[in-house]
């Protein structure tokens, strides 16, 4: 049987999680990011498991106490449509609503991927923070190409 799960990376995925990200970048599919940038952010990553295997990632980048985003996610094409990616993408959510965040936004090349997780297309102007935050230093920032899309989430209960 197949055993599914996520956690929080440690150092010793760093390797796997650069590798991953690279292969994905070299298509064009996502922006590479150092090993160095991936172990200064590892309390962001969660990794993917199938039967104790490493397979896929994902971060949670916060920008304000309001505004997180998605990012880095990626699976190995040979684990994708499984629901690996879905469960980050739920993982990091939750993580975004324990930390009270009102938005987690993703910019794609994905569109339809995050439509069926409840994110609505947004215009990349909505999102300041992310632009004057982080894309103004991306080789990608004149002519950015990826589809910026966000979900609101609902605010979590307090015990009773």
């Amino acid at each position: 049987m197949m055993s599914l799960s996520t956690r929080s990376a440690t150092e010793s995925d760093v390797p796997f999680i650069h590798g991953l990200l690279n292969g994905y970048a070299e298509d064009g599919k996502l922006l590479s990011r150092p090993e160095t940038e991936i172990t200064k952010r590892l309390d962001a990553f969660l990794v993917a498991t199938e039967n104790d295997e490493v397979i896929g990632c994902a971060s949670l980048e916060t920008f304000t106490s309001e505004l997180g985003e998605v990012r880095s996610l990626a699976v190995m094409p040979a684990f994708q449509g499984k629901g690996h990616g879905r469960n980050l993408v739920n993982v990091i959510e939750q993580m975004g609503q324990e930390r009270g965040l009102a938005r987690i936004i993703a910019l794609t090349y994905v569109p339809g991927f995050f439509r069926k997780l409840g994110y609505q297309i947004v215009p990349m102007e909505s999102l300041p923070e992310k632009v004057f935050g982080v894309c103004v230093t991306c080789p990608k920032f004149n002519n950015c190409d990826e589809i910026a899309m966000q979900k609101r989430l609902s605010p979590t209960e307090a015990p009773a």
